[in-house]
Parts: C-alpha cells; structure tokens; sequence
C-alpha cells in the first residue's frame, strides 16, 4: 500500500510539473519578431496579392519593390518612383485581434503605414500574420468598420 502511495504521488509530481505538447511548440512573442524583422529587412519585396474587403487590388502594386529599412521606414520604388512610409512588428496584446486566440501570431502586428498616393493608403493597417517563411508573408486585417477582410502576400525578390 506504501509502494501505491508513492508511485502515485511520483505520477501527480511529473503532471504538475510538465507542460503540454501544445505549450513546448509555440515559439516565443519576442523571438517571432525578432525573427519576422529580420527576414523583411533582407532584400526586396513585392505584393503579390492585394485583395480589399470587396475586391483584388494586386494590379495597383506591379513593378513596386518594396525596401523595409532597420529603422522603420519603408520605400516602395517603381523607376524613378518613390513611395516612403513607415513599417513595425510590434506586440499588440490589446485583444483587438480577430483570431481564435491560441495562435502566438495573434498578439504581432505587422504596421504599415502610408500617407499618399491613395493606392498605398489602403496598405495601411495593423495586419495580422497569417505565415511567413524566408521569402513569403501572408497577412490579414479584419475592419472594424464593415467587417471586411483585407489579404496582403509580400514575397521576397
């Protein structure tokens, strides 16, 4: 009965102290930004998908590369062309998010930030990630307005 009591007490120790599968996969807040930083401000980027709430608005991107800069400042260049605006990853744990909340992406946004031309106005958003990998990112941004939801790809050059 004394052998019972301890094997049972050993089995309620390890669960107490382990954590889920779950838990030991999800990479870090911090060292997804980091990571995600690093990738956007290697090399160029193109949007190879645009879609507006109601429409794809890719066409209004061809022949732009954009530059993301270490120091938040995004150029966007066509010739002799040049489109600047301001970009972050930050974390944004304010719950505006319109996720199922177990994903680590849904506390990152990714800000982009134009004034003019109108085309690049509508780049503007707080987006949610979708994925990324070293040459590919895939975004969202749910308005709170209507309820549309916007879909932005950049992929590397």
């Amino acid at each position: 009965m004394k052998n019972l009591l301890i094997i049972i007490g050993l089995i309620v120790g390890i669960n107490a102290c382990s954590t889920s599968d779950e838990d030991a996969m999800q990479p870090d807040t911090a060292a997804v930004i980091s990571e995600l930083k690093g990738i956007v401000e290697n090399g160029q980027w193109r949007v190879t998908y645009f879609f507006d709430s109601d429409k794809d608005e890719t066409d209004n991107f061809n022949g732009f590369t954009f530059s993301f800069s270490s120091n938040g400042s995004i150029t966007a260049t066509k010739g002799t062309v040049n489109v600047t605006g301001s970009w972050s990853i930050i974390n944004d744990d304010d719950g505006d998010d319109h996720s199922d909340g177990e994903d680590v992406y849904d506390d990152i946004d990714f800000n982009i930030s134009f004034s003019t031309p109108y085309d690049f106005e509508e780049l503007t958003e707080d987006w949610e990630i979708i994925t990324y990998t070293n040459t590919k990112i895939e975004l969202k941004h749910v308005s709170g307005g209507n309820g549309g939801t916007d879909f932005l790809t950049l992929e590397r050059i």
